[in-house]
């Protein structure tokens, strides 16, 4: 009698997307988390922005020792966070069936990228998806001290146009929705690397997937440029930065991308990007009407308070 022995499914490749700069202080310990996942296997495109600390002798020491997949050091653009990533997703030697972003001061748990893939692997083929998820707020000693705003409303391009829900060091993409992403960055730069995705995979009908449970540890640092988004302070800074009009120059420049980028939008996307555009040409009344007939939304009622106080007053 002969048994049939069936092939094993080999562990799902995903690209690991690491921006650092000046990072030698928690570096190590984001690549030991690295190096914990299970049920995948990584390639490492880390690309140094021009760090004058340890940060190159550290990402060195690391690749040397690195298992299971490839470990690449890459020169960054220096100009910032930003444009550093645009430069990984504009790479061709970066390819993989997934593909994650990551900051260098993080910690992740064991199964975060388990997690979503198994979330992406359930999509119909060649369906664009990313998954994104709360996080955990940790302090300098990597001890929990919150939780990010749990989001309840379902993603979408209508709630993209005016919020961007999740970290980009939560979002793993599958390869359309990475494909997707690179076409649009030859195209046009961005304000953030997290929103743009955001914006330009549900624009482009692809679905995203914001999980509650959160499986990454952000280090909160002070004068962090992004902050924990929670509590009375973090509601009160967003309210500010709304009315001083900062909110409306990203919007602005993110409106002028997905322009530069209609074609790989749907016809519902493109008309909810005009019904937008209008509102930064128009008077009051037009603004305040084109703003309901988008149905652009925020996450929470206060959120969205805000969006309809700074259309009145001509702030988006």
């Amino acid at each position: 009698m002969t048994s049939t022995k069936w092939p094993l499914r080999q562990p799902a490749h995903v690209a690991i997307l690491l921006a650092t700069y000046n990072g030698e202080r928690f570096l190590g310990e984001q690549l030991d988390t690295l190096a914990r996942q299970q049920g995948v296997s990584l390639d490492v495109f880390a690309s140094d922005d021009g760090s004058s600390d340890r940060t190159p002798a550290i990402l060195e020491e690391a690749g040397a020792a690195w298992q299971g997949g490839g470990f690449q050091i890459l020169h960054g653009p220096g100009k910032g966070f930003a444009e550093n990533f645009r430069s990984l997703i504009l790479n061709p030697g970066v390819s993989a069936d997934y593909y994650a972003f990551c900051d260098q001061d993080d910690l992740w748990d064991a199964d975060k990228l388990a997690a979503a893939v198994a979330w992406l692997e359930a999509l119909p083929e060649g369906k664009a998806g990313v998954y994104c998820s709360r996080t955990r707020i940790v302090d300098l000693q990597g001890r929990p001290v919150g939780l990010s705003p749990l989001f309840t409303r379902p993603p979408g391009f209508r709630n993209a146009i005016v919020q961007s829900i999740a970290g980009a060091n939560t979002m793993v993409l599958n390869r359309a929705a990475w494909s997707l992403l690179a076409r649009s960055c030859r195209e046009n730069s961005f304000v953030s690397h997290d929103w743009w995705t955001y914006l330009i995979v549900t624009g482009a009908g692809g679905t995203v997937h914001y999980c509650a449970q959160p499986r990454i540890g952000y280090r909160q640092h002070p004068g962090n440029l992004v902050g924990s988004n929670n509590g009375l302070d973090a509601r009160l800074s967003r309210y500010k930065f709304l009315l001083e009009g900062r909110f409306s120059g990203w919007m602005e420049r993110n409106l002028a991308g997905l322009r530069r980028c209609e074609r790989l939008l749907t016809q519902d996307a493109l008309r909810v990007l005009a019904d937008m555009e209008r509102i930064h040409r128009g008077a009051l009344p037009a603004r305040v009407a084109g703003l309901v007939r988008s149905g652009a939304y925020r996450q929470s009622k206060a959120a969205n308070m805000g969006l309809y106080l700074a259309c009145l007053l001509g702030k988006l």
